[in-house]
């Protein structure tokens, strides 16, 4: 497997759908609902053209997995999982927080990632047991031995008024325990963040694929513990996620397991 080639391609296609959001940023004139809270903008659709359109020239053969036009079947093993733009709701405001997150995996899971931040400037990568890097230079996460002394992340789902109080609940005992808690609006971003130690910790539930493939990867290989929460290996068959530096793991699967929602 060309690992080298995916890699450049998932780059180039990253910046081609950069481009389009960059275009379009603070000058939408199509926002829908695909949810009561799930947007949808002209800038996620004609980011998906743009990264699919270099997908395709490349690996005409690989299946593709997109969060607005959904499976495309291929002949091949590859299958490219992509977010055009996580962090719609951001993004559809103004608010400079959002990327596009790009990952290819197989049946072995997930090889490459690239999650680019296109205001930030920020461009974050990983190949799978070589680490991983921002602006080509290696990250790790932090050092933060408990979670008193951590900053966390996390995320809501769409469909949160579904689980509020389970959300609730564990995030209520993630507040009294740690340093601070955020909340960003970009899942990918979020684990790119803890991926270069500047949180100590994620969690989120009800995601898709899309939404963390590529950062998922991105963290493990920056050295962080991935798993679900009841500390089962993390994959992408999973809709809920943990990512720690390691050393607080076990701490946050007693915080978000020790609830009434196991």
């Amino acid at each position: 497997m060309d690992l080298d080639g995916i890699y450049r391609c998932a780059l180039a296609a990253a910046h081609s759908g950069a481009t389009v959001l960059k275009e379009r940023f603070g000058r939408l004139t199509t926002i829908r609902h695909k949810g009561a809270k799930d947007l949808v903008t002209e800038a996620d659709i004609g980011s998906e053209q743009a990264i699919v359109a270099v997908i395709r020239r490349a690996f005409p053969d690989h299946a593709i997995i997109a969060e607005e036009s959904g499976l495309q079947q291929g002949s091949g093993s590859g299958r490219w999982i992509i977010d055009p733009l996580d962090g719609t709701t951001n993004f559809a405001h103004d608010l400079r927080l959002f990327t596009v997150s790009i990952a290819f995996a197989t049946d072995d899971g997930v090889h490459v990632g690239v999650v680019l931040e296109p205001l930030g400037a920020e461009l974050f990568a990983a190949i799978k047991g070589r680490g991983a890097w921002c602006n080509g230079r290696p990250i790790h996460v932090s050092t933060a031995a408990t979670v008193a002394d951590s900053l966390l992340v996390t995320g809501f789902p769409y469909a949160v008024d579904q689980i509020m109080a389970e959300v609730m609940e564990r995030l209520n005992a993630c507040v009294r325990a740690a340093q601070g808690v955020r909340r960003l609006g970009s899942a990918a971003l979020d684990l790119c963040h803890v991926a270069c130690g500047r949180f100590d910790g994620f969690w989120e539930q009800r995601l898709k694929p899309w939404d963390i493939a590529a950062g998922a990867l991105i963290a493990s290989e920056a050295g962080a513990m991935v798993t679900d929460f009841g500390n089962r290996p993390f994959g992408l068959d999973q809709d809920h996620i943990l990512a720690t530096n390691g050393r607080i793991h076990q701490e946050m699967i007693r915080l978000l397991e020790g609830t009434n929602w196991r």
